[in-house]
C-alpha cells in the first residue's frame, strides 16, 4: 500500500514539473512567435516600400534632367508626398499584420484600388508593348482595409509586367460578384510558370523571377505573393493561381460580399 502511495505522488510531481515546463515552453513560443512577426513585418515592409520608391525615384531623376520643366517638377514632388504618406500607410499596416492586429475595413470600390496602383507606377505599360484592360464594375464594391488589397493588387500586376517582358503581352484585370463571394482575377499572357514551381509559389523567398542578362541570378525577394497570400486569408478570402509555360497566368481571389450596412 505504501508503495502504491509512493508512486502516486511521484507520478503527481512528474506531472507537476511537466505541467511547469509546458507552461515555460509556452511563453518562450509566444516570445519567439514575436521576434518571428517583427522579422516577418520588416521583410514585407521592405519589399512594400521598395514598390512605392521605385517609381519615385525615376520621377525624381526625370525632374532633374529637365529642371527648368515646372510642370514635370510639381508632378514628381507632387508623387513624392503621396508616395511618401502611402509609405508611413503601409509601415502602420503590415506591422499591424504580422502582430495579429485587427485593423478598421470599410466598404471600398474596388475600381478605385486598382486604378490608384496604376496612378503609383511610374512607367506606362504600353511603352513596353503591355495593353491594360479593366473590365470591374464602377459600383462593385469589396470589405477591406484598403492600404492592404491595394498593395496586394500592386504586386499581382508588377509580377504580371515582369512576365510579359520584354515581348509585351496582354494584362486583364476583371472581377464580379456571385451568389456568396466576390471574384477577382488578374490575368496576364506571359511566360507562364513551371509545374513544379507552382506549389511552391505562395511559400516565403521563394521566387521565380531571375536576372535577364544571368537567368542563374535571382531577382525577387519572393515575398510578393506571401504577402499577397496572408492579406487575403486576413481578410476571409483565398486566393489561387493557374498558370503553364508559354501560356500565361491567372491569379483568382475570392473575398466575401461586403456585409449588409458596412460603411
Amino acid at each position: 500500500m505504501a508503495s502504491i502511495i509512493e508512486k502516486r505522488l511521484s507520478l503527481h510531481k512528474n506531472l507537476a514539473e511537466q505541467r511547469r515546463q509546458n507552461t515555460s515552453l509556452q511563453s518562450q513560443l509566444i516570445q519567439f512567435q514575436s521576434l518571428a512577426n517583427i522579422g516577418a513585418a520588416s521583410c514585407m515592409i521592405a519589399h512594400e516600400i521598395n514598390n512605392i520608391l521605385t517609381p519615385l525615384v525615376s520621377y525624381a531623376a526625370m525632374a532633374l534632367e529637365d529642371s527648368d520643366d515646372r510642370a514635370l517638377v510639381e508632378k514628381a514632388l507632387n508623387k513624392t508626398i503621396r508616395g511618401c504618406e502611402q509609405a508611413t500607410k503601409v509601415m502602420e499596416s503590415m506591422l499591424a499584420l504580422a502582430n495579429g492586429q485587427n485593423q478598421d475595413k470599410k466598404n471600398v470600390r474596388l475600381i478605385t484600388l486598382v486604378e490608384g496602383v496604376f496612378a503609383c507606377l511610374c512607367r506606362d505599360f504600353k511603352k513596353d508593348g503591355i495593353t491594360v484592360k479593366i473590365n470591374i464594375p464602377e459600383v462593385l464594391t469589396i470589405w477591406a482595409v484598403p492600404v492592404q488589397m491595394q498593395h496586394t493588387f500592386m504586386n499581382l500586376i508588377l509580377n504580371a509586367r515582369d512576365a510579359m517582358l520584354p515581348r509585351g503581352g496582354i494584362l486583364t484585370i476583371s472581377a464580379k460578384e456571385n451568389n456568396d463571394a466576390i471574384r477577382i482575377e488578374v490575368t496576364d499572357t506571359g511566360c507562364g510558370i513551371e509545374p513544379a514551381n507552382l506549389k511552391k509559389i505562395f511559400e516565403p523567398f521563394f521566387t521565380t523571377k531571375t536576372n535577364k542578362k544571368s537567368p542563374s541570378e535571382s531577382t525577387g525577394s519572393g515575398l510578393g505573393l506571401a504577402f499577397c497570400k496572408k492579406i487575403i486569408e486576413a481578410h476571409d478570402g483565398c486566393i489561387s493561381v493557374e498558370s503553364a509555360p508559354a501560356q500565361g497566368t491567372a491569379f483568382t481571389i475570392s473575398l466575401p460580399k461586403p456585409p449588409l450596412g458596412g460603411s
